[in-house]
């Protein structure tokens, strides 16, 4: 049977979209292309402009087989297919997303789960890291710190295992929470993740000379009052260390030698230089407190380490795989087809502080509110999102916008291709500055 004439148009601006795109965005695309051509399974998505319609939730088949005509078309043919792995989009609409969220999970009948909460300083690279484990960019990463503001979930649903992520806001002190007015989720929201864990990651970025030598303060008393939980060590940004026989040095100093309950062994030689180079424990930063034994620096209870840069997608494929394998028997929590509880409009605003961050100075990017004016599918199914900066300083106005507003301009067409990565679906985002009165 012919598809019908909208179904036709909707496939040829899919093809036209992913021509443009390129191939990665035709892999990503592959899996919903049926619905386009009256498959009986759909998958949540925003190209082909449909209404929801049910429960049907599971992801698209593809009955044209793996090396089918439309696959060579595509440029798609893949000698094992089995090997793939199809990373879900997210709706564009609040209210799909909402339902898939509660929607009764699609499990096998040996399901495995395992919740995974990722414990680091700010700025260790925590959200890059739960991005690629993911698979798609849907928490915001910045160099500055505090760009996650609060909890975020991520789900990564491969066969009968499902790995829930917990992306937490960097670990603080009470005192520097209270000195720089920053919101009380930073503070709890760690916290509150650990009592639900089963596995908790202990993210440590080695380039950063000044606090890799030891975990921090807060860390150690998270890991200490929840130390039932299985840890591992992760070391981040090793890509970055021009000397790789630093990597042992540092793994002694944080693991207090022993891991897995098997003691390293390290040649007196790296001790000595890793003493002469390591500040000593007494020279504390303001924000630095006292938690249990002074002395303590690493934890003695990790189960595995891994050392890895979270830009490296063979590094991050390795731990993914671990992660997998920790799964425990036990019922999903959500829908295979769900990657993150965020909602699309928090998505959206935190891509949008993400650039805001990148692109302004200082205290700057902190004090711009946002508030959405449109946020609607437009006629050939694109999403339309009209959205105000508000700014409290006419001088901060003029930054954001910068000369002839190629600034603004650059952070809508930046944010407008983060979102169609993460709704599969053409996105008009069209930027405002107005000062806060």
């Amino acid at each position: 049977m012919a598809a019908p004439g909208w179904q036709g148009i909707a496939l040829l601006r899919t093809v036209l979209g992913v021509w443009t795109r390129g191939p990665e965005a035709a892999r990503e695309c592959a899996a919903r292309l049926p619905s386009l051509l009256g498959s009986q399974r759909r998958c949540i998505s925003c190209v082909a402009s449909q209404a929801f319609s049910g429960p049907r939730l599971a992801s698209a088949s593809r009955p044209n087989g793996h090396s089918s005509a439309l696959d060579c078309f595509l440029g798609l043919s893949q000698p094992d297919s089995s090997l793939t792995f199809h990373v879900p989009a997210v709706s564009m609409h609040r209210d799909e997303q909402d339902l898939l969220l509660v929607h009764r999970p699609d499990m096998p009948e040996n399901p495995r789960v395992l919740r995974v909460v990722i414990l680091g300083a700010p700025n260790a690279g925590k959200s890059t890291l739960s991005n690629k484990l993911l698979g798609r960019k849907v928490f915001p990463v910045s160099k500055k710190v505090h760009t996650t503001r609060s909890q975020a979930l991520g789900v990564i649903t491969e066969k009968e295992a499902q790995v829930i992520l917990l992306d937490t806001p960097g670990l603080i002190s009470p005192a520097k929470q209270k000195r720089h007015h920053l919101e009380p989720s930073l503070l709890e929201d760690p916290w509150k993740s650990m009592e639900s864990a089963d596995l908790v990651v202990v993210l440590v970025d080695v380039s950063d000379q000044w606090t890799r030598n030891q975990l921090s303060p807060q860390v150690l008393q998270c890991l200490t009052q929840f130390s039932q939980v299985p840890s591992i060590l992760v070391m981040n940004k090793v890509d970055r260390l021009k000397q790789k026989s630093v990597l042992l040095e540092l793994t002694a100093a944080l693991t207090e030698g022993v891991v897995n309950g098997k003691k390293l062994t390290v040649r007196q030689a790296l001790r000595s230089q890793r003493d002469a180079r390591r500040p000593g424990p007494a020279a504390k930063g303001p924000d630095t407190e006292s938690v249990g034994d002074p002395q303590r620096t690493g934890w003695p209870h990790f189960q595995e380490i891994f050392m890895l840069s979270a830009l490296s997608q063979e590094d991050v494929k390795i731990l993914k795989q671990y992660l997998l394998a920790q799964a425990r028997p036990g019922p999903w929590e959500f829908h295979s087809g769900v990657l993150t509880s965020q909602t699309p409009q928090e998505i959206c605003a935190n891509i949008v502080r993400e650039k805001l961050l990148e692109y302004l100075p200082q205290e700057v990017p902190y004090g711009v509110q946002q508030k959405t004016m449109m946020w609607e599918e437009g006629p050939s199914g694109q999403l339309v999102i009209e959205q105000k900066l508000l700014v409290p300083k006419e001088s901060h106005m003029r930054l954001l916008i910068g000369p002839k507003g190629h600034l603004i301009s650059q952070i809508a067409q930046e944010v407008g291709q983060d979102l169609m990565d993460i709704f599969l679906c053409e996105v008009q985002l069209r930027l405002s500055v107005k000062l806060l009165k």
